[in-house]
């Protein structure tokens, strides 16, 4: 099956960047659509952002557009998010996961999510 492993969290003023990582080990993601969640304290998990197979289509939560891309690299089996001009609310354990549309949510299609990494904007 997949592991997923977030990577690039850390510790950013705001107004900063930071640029994550997601590596998917087990067996290869190429052909999937994968997504960024995110987790703030007190909050549901929210979509983010999510790319197609080939990396030609993405969508961003209204939240982030303009501030955050997401990319991958379907030879490294890795999917980006890199975030600029980070605000505190973008505090969050960041997640990914292939992307699955459900109505009109975008959820993690693989019940096992991985343990995110921590992003943490101070003011």
């Amino acid at each position: 099956q997949v592991h997923l492993v977030e990577s690039g969290g850390g510790l950013v003023q705001a107004g900063g960047s930071l640029s994550l990582a997601c590596t998917a080990s087990g067996r290869t993601v190429s052909n999937y659509a994968m997504g960024w969640f995110r987790q703030a304290p007190g909050h549901e998990r929210e979509f983010v952002a999510t790319i197609n197979w080939s990396g030609g289509i993405t969508t961003y939560a209204d939240s982030v557009k303009g501030r955050f891309t997401i990319s991958r690299d379907n030879a490294k089996n890795t999917v980006y998010l890199q975030m600029n001009s980070l605000k505190p609310e973008d505090t969050a354990v960041y997640y990914c996961n292939v992307a699955v549309v459900a109505g009109t949510k975008v959820l993690g299609g693989l019940e096992v999510w991985g343990q995110g990494t921590l992003v943490t904007v101070s003011s």
